[in-house]
């Protein structure tokens, strides 16, 4: 087991029907890293991601989650998780959330309580904790739904698309959060479409038609293209690929 490694990924094929959605990923993602995964929508992204998590079958290869085979419960203990689509309880208030979630992940009630009070007020929600979720809007959701990945300090965070619908001011925070939790050994790992957020991670995985076709730092993703822009970068990398496959 290689203890520098918080996920490792050989030969996974992913497939529905006839159509392979993810044909062969092989990636490892070193620990303290935080590591963007960029691509168009049906790229593959969130099938990577719930392949990692164990809520996908899939037809060939392994995963390993801090040397734990996935699907295990033992490798889901090891990950904080922010879906796409937020899966929150519309009768439930903010911090009833927090609590059922944080007692959920093995946090005693008082350590729920204090979590849950340092993460609603990390989110700008301390004063809508007692509101239902009904009553929220969809940018409140997601930043709900971001409090409850955060909320048992795992040391794998995974998050797809965690500042969709998130305004400019708390995404700049959210993302001095990111760096603050990779500087305490976190390892994240995250989908976006935005190209701003791609260049303030370590690395970058770039997705299409369920391939990598790039990887790399940003800096060297624009360096091997001679482009000054991410998106310039993604594009050409985009063609290369397309040529291939043609």
């Amino acid at each position: 087991m290689d203890e520098t490694l918080a996920v490792q990924i050989n030969g996974l094929r992913v497939g529905f029907g006839n159509r392979d959605v993810l044909p062969k990923v092989d990636v490892s993602i070193a620990c303290g890293q935080i590591v963007g995964v960029l691509g168009p929508s049906g790229a593959g992204k969130t099938t990577l991601i719930k392949s990692i998590l164990g809520l996908h079958s899939f037809q060939q290869g392994t995963i390993r989650v801090f040397g734990h085979t996935v699907p295990s419960f033992t490798a889901m203990s090891q990950i904080g998780y922010m879906a796409q689509n937020d899966a929150l309880y519309e009768d439930l208030t903010a911090m009833e959330h927090l609590l059922f979630f944080g007692r959920l992940g093995g946090l005693t009630l008082s350590e729920a309580k204090a979590r849950a009070i340092e993460m609603l007020r990390f989110i700008s929600l301390d004063e809508d904790a007692h509101r239902p979720v009904r009553d929220f809007s969809g940018g409140m959701r997601r930043r709900l739904s971001l409090a409850i990945a955060l909320l048992s300090r795992a040391p794998l965070l995974i998050l797809d698309e965690p500042t969709v619908g998130i305004d400019p001011i708390l995404r700049k925070k959210m993302w001095e959060k990111f760096s603050a939790l990779k500087s305490s050994g976190h390892t994240l790992l995250t989908t976006t479409h935005v190209m701003d957020e791609a260049e303030r991670c370590d690395r970058l995985l770039l997705l299409r038609e369920g391939r990598i076709i790039a990887d790399g730092t940003p800096a060297e993703l624009l360096e091997r293209t001679g482009t000054n822009h991410m998106e310039d970068a993604f594009l050409c990398y985009s063609c290369a690929s397309e040529k291939e496959l043609a």
